[in-house]
C-alpha cells in the first residue's frame, strides 16, 4: 500500500511541477507579446512564411484548443483538438494573423489564462482523464502546450533563443522527439556535462555532441543558437543526420 501511495504522490508532484513550468512559459510568451507594436507584429518570424502575427495567432489557437480538451475531459467527453481539423486551424491562424498588436496581446493572454485555469482546476486523478489529442490523457495535452509556448516563444525572433530553454524542458524534448530518429539508425547524444543518451535502435549510429540546448533545438527543427554541435561516425566528422517529421497526427508545431 505504501508503494502505491508514494507513486501517486510522486506523480502529483510531477504534475505540480509541469503546471508551474507552464505558467512560467505562458508568462514569458505574454511578456514577449506585450513588447511588440503593430509594425513588429507584421515582421517575419523565425518560421518561413509566418509573421510574428501568425505565431501569436497560433499560440492563441493552441492554448484555446488545449483548454477545451481539459474542459471537455472533466465532463467525461472528448472533442477534436481543432474545429475543422488541421484545415480549420490553418484558416483561423491566417484570419487572426493580421490583428493589431493590442488584439494579439489580449487574445494570447485570454487564451493562456483559460488553459492555465483549466489545468489548475484539476484534481490529481484528473490529469489521467482521456482526451482526443494523440489519444492521450490530459497530462499529454499539458506537455504539448509547454512545448508550444516554449518553442514558439523562440520563433517570435526576439531576445529569446533556444539557449534560454531550461534543462528539464530540453530533456523532455530529447524523450519526446526520439520518434524523429529514422528507422535503421540510432543517435548517441552527448550533451556537455551530462550522461550520453541513445535514441533509436538501428545499427547505423551517429554521435551528436554539444550543448544540451543546441541538441534540443536541432531535434526540434530549430537553429542551434550556440553553434556547438558536432556529429561523428566511426570517429570521423559527418553532417548532422536528416530527421523524420515532427511526431504528430495534427502537427504540434509548424
Amino acid at each position: 500500500m505504501s508503494q502505491i501511495t508514494s507513486g501517486s504522490s510522486d506523480h502529483a508532484s510531477a504534475d505540480d511541477t509541469l503546471l508551474r513550468d507552464l505558467r512560467s512559459a505562458a508568462d514569458l510568451v505574454n511578456k514577449l507579446a506585450a513588447s511588440l507594436d503593430d509594425e513588429a507584429v507584421k515582421a517575419p518570424s523565425v518560421l518561413p512564411g509566418w509573421t510574428r502575427g501568425h505565431v501569436l495567432a497560433h499560440l492563441m489557437g493552441i492554448s484555446e484548443a488545449m483548454a477545451r480538451q481539459v474542459e471537455y475531459a472533466k465532463r467525461g467527453e472528448r472533442i477534436d483538438l481543432y474545429d475543422g481539423g488541421y484545415e480549420g486551424r490553418t484558416a483561423r491562424i491566417e484570419l487572426a494573423a493580421g490583428h493589431t498588436a493590442e488584439e494579439h496581446r489580449d487574445d494570447v493572454r485570454a487564451a493562456t489564462t483559460r488553459a492555465l485555469d483549466a489545468l489548475g482546476s484539476l484534481e490529481p486523478q484528473e490529469w489521467d482523464l482521456p482526451i482526443s489529442y494523440r489519444d492521450g490523457v490530459v497530462r499529454d495535452g499539458a506537455f504539448a502546450l509547454w512545448r508550444e509556448l516554449t518553442i514558439h516563444g523562440t520563433d517570435l525572433g526576439l531576445d529569446y533563443g533556444p539557449e534560454t530553454w531550461s534543462k528539464p524542458f530540453c530533456l523532455h524534448l530529447l524523450d519526446f522527439l526520439a520518434a524523429r530518429v529514422p528507422e535503421g539508425r540510432h543517435l548517441v547524444l552527448q550533451p556537455l556535462g551530462l550522461p550520453p543518451r541513445t535514441l533509436g535502435h538501428g545499427g547505423d549510429g551517429v554521435v551528436v555532441s554539444g550543448m544540451l540546448t543546441d541538441i534540443a533545438a536541432w531535434l526540434a527543427g530549430r537553429e542551434p543558437s550556440l553553434s556547438s554541435l558536432r556529429a561523428s561516425a566511426a570517429a570521423d566528422d559527418v553532417d548532422l543526420p536528416e530527421l523524420l517529421p515532427w511526431p504528430s497526427g495534427v502537427p504540434a508545431t509548424k
